[in-house]
């Protein structure tokens, strides 16, 4: 009876410093986007090519793939400029077709929010989602080239109008992929994913699984598409809330490496909780915020045991010079040093390999 007793106020406490750790900041309900893209509708009452199309909910990424395969590129490029909402969040579509697609819905879109997305012709998006928030992910790198492909998933608070914000760079997934791409070596690409429904604040969605769940399901889609495509995802790297996402995903994830940095929890007692075959990494940061939080997890709320103690079963990486809970990727960090040799596949346990601390 005493032990429930101590877990109810565990559990209390935990849903008090999520909620509140930075001067209590109550966070909005969020309604996770999912389902196919936006123009879908469309997509399906198309029969120019005398056929169906790759339905966008049902058909797999290889699938995709395998159909795009089949046509010439006039057909392709028709199809993006028909439907480019549709193409340029279709897991497995060729990724410069999606590039395209992107470009062709970010100039056509009147939002205010996505201006500033549309203003460089250079950059390339391999996703572009409008719904909500909005969501986005952005290639730093050449996928055509890369033996080595990275991916950034990012933590509360982020969307398509946060996403390469100029303040607090480090904290968004432009500022730590283009950081990471920076240092990594030639052979490498790095993606910034901001392609789920992130919590708004420190409230019950950040303390809560049921955004990471959904994000979950989009981010293996996202690397089985990449995969299908011709560009493997070798590492993916997790922040934050971003870390509760792909704790959910690990057991489906077909990568090499996992890495967690900032983490309130995987949803998983150890690495073996997760039942995956890659390899998992943990930073954590001593006067990173997120040691505050409780790492329980109890009726739904909190996410588990820290992944950056012991216990767990990751291996570490040295972050003590990271400077709080979004310093991670600074540049002349010991953490963004290993996180470069871990993308690169050189780390070594006790230096990083090629690029040594």
């Amino acid at each position: 009876m005493r032990r429930y007793a101590r877990t109810l106020v565990t559990a209390a406490l935990a849903v008090t410093v999520v909620s509140g750790t930075a001067g209590w900041v109550s966070g909005n309900a969020q309604q996770a986007v999912t389902g196919p893209p936006p123009g879908t509708a469309s997509w399906r009452a198309d029969h120019t090519l005398g056929r169906e199309l790759p339905d966008p909910l049902e058909a797999s990424p290889a699938e995709v793939a395998a159909f795009f395969a089949g046509l010439d590129e006039a057909r392709r490029q028709a199809l993006a400029a028909r439907h480019p909402l549709v193409v340029g969040n279709l897991d497995g579509a060729p990724v410069a077709l999606r590039y395209r697609a992107n470009a062709l819905a970010l100039k056509a879109s009147h939002d205010p929010r996505y201006a500033h997305l549309a203003e460089d012709p250079a950059r390339r998006f391999l996703a572009f989602d409008p719904r909500g928030r909005g969501q986005v992910a952005e290639v730093f790198g050449d996928l055509a080239t890369a033996r080595r492909v990275s991916v950034v998933v990012p933590g509360s608070d982020i969307d398509a109008g946060t996403f390469d914000r100029t303040t607090d760079v480090y904290g968004t997934p432009a500022g730590m992929a283009r950081s990471l791409y920076a240092r990594t070596g030639p052979g490498t690409a790095v993606i910034a994913w901001a392609g789920y429904t992130t919590p708004v604040g420190l409230g019950l969605d950040a303390a809560r699984g049921t955004l990471a769940e959904a994000g979950s399901v989009r981010l293996v889609r996202f690397t089985d598409g990449l995969r299908a495509a011709g560009a493997p995802v070798t590492s993916v790297f997790c922040h934050s809330y971003g870390s509760v996402v792909c704790g959910l995903a690990a057991h489906r994830l077909r990568v090499a490496d996992l890495v967690v940095l900032g983490s309130p929890g995987m949803r998983a007692d150890s690495v073996a909780g997760l039942r995956t075959g890659a390899r998992v990494w943990a930073a954590k940061d001593p006067g990173d915020w997120i040691g505050k939080v409780p790492h329980i997890e109890f009726a739904g709320l909190g996410h588990g045991t820290d992944p950056a103690s012991p216990g767990f079963g990751a291996r570490r990486v040295p972050a003590d010079d990271a400077e709080g809970h979004t310093g991670y990727f600074a540049p002349g960090t010991r953490s963004l040093r290993a996180f470069a040799a871990i993308a690169e596949g050189t780390y070594v346990r006790g230096g990083t390999g090629r690029t040594p601390a």
